[in-house]
């Protein structure tokens, strides 16, 4: 029996986000209301993509259209808006033999293939996927580039004092040597996003680093997000904010978004090591498995994502398109 890929319909819809729970790919920007919220902030079109095998789901897609002077693109997450991980969400996979799974996967990247090339006929192209993506096999054969990217995740299931085991030496002693007293991490509301975003606006502004992700679409996607979370980490000393990290949660996995970047303001505080650990202590306490720290290409910064003891995980970054148009596509450049 073939795959039937198709724009989801209203009764789709209703069922989006249960599929969402239930794909090994599933994320939080993978719901249908905070893709509403990526296409409302990037100007695009959303088109949510799912395949049937008779009545039973095998895959979602969801791709967004942007035309811009009489050129069409398409993305998977959008562009300029720092979605880590997007892609497709497989369903119903997991106990079919490697045969049969390899085949499902095949025939519903190619419906979706299909319909992109019918409907959109797209100049250019751009997914990233999720770290669960395992073969990007299906986007070679037609016609994408695969580079391969890496991030980092900390187990977070071992008891505390085992858990602290694993890290370096100096991330040890900052966190067990910092008097409680001295600070305080919550987590926090709408006016925490703010200042953890103009932190990180400024901070990348001051390297000549555009930063365009707007307040207002972490606003929106923290509002909308019905399964996930984004939650706002902020480190105070004497009640002044110091530093903040946007973790986004969903399932049994939380991550290390937007945040966590130098802090100007003079204390003798390990900021960073106390929020990173902040996250990882409070996902443990409540049930967390992994926490991500997303990304793990920057030479500079892995030195000290590395002294949490993470394993390395893989995604796919998959691009389509002529060289030309794979020039005229330096808007993407800005969340590689």
């Amino acid at each position: 029996m073939s795959i039937d890929v198709r724009i989801a319909t209203e009764d789709d819809l209703e069922k989006w986000n249960r599929h969402v729970s239930r794909s090994p790919q599933g994320t939080l920007c993978h719901e249908l209301e905070a893709l509403r919220v990526q296409a409302a902030h990037s100007d695009a079109t959303l088109h949510p993509l799912i395949g049937f095998k008779g009545q039973e789901p095998v895959g979602l897609f969801p791709v967004f259209e942007i035309s811009k002077k009489f050129v069409t693109t398409a993305f998977s997450p959008p562009p300029h808006l720092r979605v880590p991980y997007l892609g497709p969400a497989f369903l119903n996979m997991a106990k079919l033999k490697q045969r049969k799974r390899e085949r499902r996967r095949q025939r519903f990247m190619d419906g979706c293939f299909e319909w992109i090339q019918e409907e959109l006929a797209p100049k250019y192209g751009h997914v990233r996927t999720s770290t669960a993506f395992e073969d990007s096999r299906p986007f070679k054969w037609n016609q994408y580039d695969a580079t391969p990217e890496y991030t980092y995740a900390v187990d977070i299931t071992p008891e505390t004092d085992e858990l602290l085991m694993t890290f370096s030496s100096d991330a040890r002693s900052n966190i067990r040597n910092t008097d409680e007293d001295d600070y305080e991490v919550t987590v926090g509301g709408d006016e925490d996003i703010r200042l953890i975003h103009e932190q990180v606006k400024n901070r990348y502004e001051s390297q000549d680093i555009s930063f365009g992700v707007p307040v207002e679409f972490i606003l929106d996607l923290n509002d909308a997000a019905e399964d996930g979370a984004v939650r706002p980490y902020t480190l105070r000393v004497d009640d002044e904010f110091v530093g903040g990290i946007l973790a986004l949660e969903y399932g049994d996995r939380t991550g290390r978004w937007m945040g966590g970047v130098r802090t100007d303001t003079d204390v003798d505080v390990p900021t960073n090591d106390l929020l990173d650990w902040a996250i990882m202590d409070d996902g443990h306490e409540r049930g967390l498995e992994t926490y991500d720290l997303v990304g793990a290409d920057t030479r500079r910064i892995n030195r000290y994502k590395a002294k949490f003891n993470p394993e390395l995980e893989t995604y796919y970054s998959l691009e389509y398109g002529k060289w030309g148009m794979r020039q005229l596509a330096s808007m993407y450049d800005s969340v590689k």
